[in-house]
């Protein structure tokens, strides 16, 4: 009752299908196929134009400043 059976599947398949054309659906998946790839081609790039930065030796890096916990005044509820 709660899920849909293979029969349903196909009837939904259907109706998509009549909806959107075969040629809409198949448009609409390489233009998306399209995205991913220039997506992909442009962290590529990203990383392709990045200098190389030397390293930072140990020396020449600051020590982390201290943690400090805040203080809560604790209040009783009532």
């Amino acid at each position: 009752m709660g899920g849909l059976s293979l029969f349903h599947w196909v009837i939904v398949i259907l109706v998509i299908m009549l909806l959107f054309g075969r040629g809409r659906i198949s448009d609409l998946m390489g233009d998306f196929a399209k995205g991913i790839n220039s997506f992909k081609k442009g962290l590529n790039d990203d990383e392709a134009v990045r200098p190389a930065t030397p390293p930072v030796p140990q020396s020449q890096i600051a020590a982390p400043p201290p943690v400090m916990t805040p203080v809560r005044d604790e209040v009783p509820r009532v």
